[in-house]
């Protein structure tokens, strides 16, 4: 079947993947086959489906499945009369294999048409890690980590890839991130992260993919921060005198500057880029630095924010304006998926903690959101609501058609 997308920007794109069922059905089933009465793809179906109805917790899933007709069980793939318990939805979801389960969602949300190429660095693509503060209470050792790490497009809003962190196994965000680099088709792609991502192997690792990056710097590179800090920077008189160092000419920087205005706040955004550095570091496939500078007024107080970054795409593929447009894009991943997780989805507030039942459902957040994004729909919360009373509507989202004679 085909799906059209929605992009960020406004344009369509359309592509042919198997239906989340299909994928669901290659997910290896822990269970032994004797006494099994649903599969692993209807529980899961129905899963995503009862969240798409608003219905977020394993309880209100086994509630809502109940109250279905015969057609909307059968659709899910319930060949019985009966619906599955609340019991027998966790322990399945606490046995699953979160790889595996990763592994098959990828495969329906890579929105690659056949012989598709994209310009490069025409979609970026956000990588950042999220902790489930439910979860954090019963771990054994009181800590803030890092659950899983997601890789989230910017243009589609929807998410192409999970990795799970296994803290017994001492992992951590940047132990997992290189796994979550390798399952996704980076040619025309852009990693964006934050100033912990900022590593020369994962930047090699990337652009050696076909991709490039763009990336926060800060004091975890001091040798880097302190070039862009210079070219930004230049030195003052008495540094000058000091040091002995002059600059012959200006440096070659590019300025683009946004005004927006809005919700009682004056907002004013500046990025300055330049090619200088280019050659002249050692990081791997550094073309641009960036300043980027974030100036806002609110109840007559006024802030600024200054970071610096770096970008493997050269100024002829990428001017300021499109730089700054991937460094805003960035933050989709947090106001996009983890916000709407958090508190439309209820994430934070679930208890779930044995097994990988809590990896699992977070990919099941995931695969929701994701299915209302690439659809075209920005207001999740309100399309829940929608969904609650219209069941056939979020099956469809799946790929799933009601059969008339079930």
């Amino acid at each position: 079947m085909q799906y059209t997308a929605t992009s960020s920007s406004g344009a369509t794109v359309t592509f042919a993947v198997e239906t989340l069922p299909q994928a669901f059905a290659t997910i290896p089933d822990p269970r032994r086959k004797q006494g099994t009465r649903y599969s692993v793809a209807a529980i899961l179906s129905l899963a995503v489906v009862a969240v798409l109805a608003n219905h977020i917790s394993v309880l209100a899933i086994a509630e809502w499945a109940g109250r279905q007709t015969r057609q909307v069980r059968r659709a899910l793939g319930f060949r019985r009369d009966t619906t599955p318990h609340q019991t027998t939805i966790q322990r399945l979801l606490a046995r699953l294999d979160p790889t595996a389960v990763a592994v098959a969602v990828e495969r329906v949300f890579e929105a690659h048409r056949p012989g598709e190429v994209r310009q490069r660095g025409s979609q970026g693509v956000a990588l950042d890690g999220k902790a489930q503060r439910g979860r954090l209470r019963h771990g054994t050792i009181p800590s803030h980590p890092i659950h899983a790490v997601s890789a989230f497009c910017h243009d589609l809003g929807g998410v192409l890839a999970q990795l799970v962190v296994d803290a017994q196994q001492h992992q951590a965000e940047l132990t997992v991130a290189p796994d979550a680099i390798k399952q996704i088709d980076w040619q025309g792609r852009v990693l964006t992260g934050d100033a912990l991502y900022c590593q020369q192997a994962l930047c090699t690792q990337v652009v050696e993919a076909g991709g490039d990056y763009l990336l926060i710097v800060k004091e975890n590179q001091p040798t880097l921060l302190a070039d862009i800090l210079q070219v930004f920077a230049p030195l003052t008189a008495e540094e000058t005198t000091r040091t002995g160092v002059h600059t012959v000419q200006p440096l070659a920087i590019e300025t683009y500057r946004t005004v927006e205005k809005g919700h009682g706040r004056l907002e004013e955004r500046q990025i300055r880029v330049s090619s200088e550095l280019a050659g002249y570091s050692s990081w791997p496939y550094l073309e641009q630095v960036f300043e980027y500078t974030r100036t806002w007024t609110s109840k007559g107080v006024t802030k600024q924010q200054v970071r610096y970054g770096i970008t493997s795409l050269p100024a002829e593929v990428s001017d300021a304006a499109r730089l700054a447009a991937l460094k805003r894009s960035h933050w989709q991943v947090e106001n996009g998926l983890h916000w709407v997780k958090d508190v439309t989805l209820g994430e934070d507030l679930s208890q779930m903690h044995v097994g990988n039942g809590a990896d699992v459902f977070a990919m099941v957040r995931n695969v929701a959101i994701s299915l209302l994004r690439r659809a075209g729909y920005r207001t999740i919360a309100a399309q829940l609501r929608r969904y609650s009373g219209r069941p056939h509507e979020a099956l469809a989202l799946l790929g799933i058609t009601l059969d008339e004679n079930a």
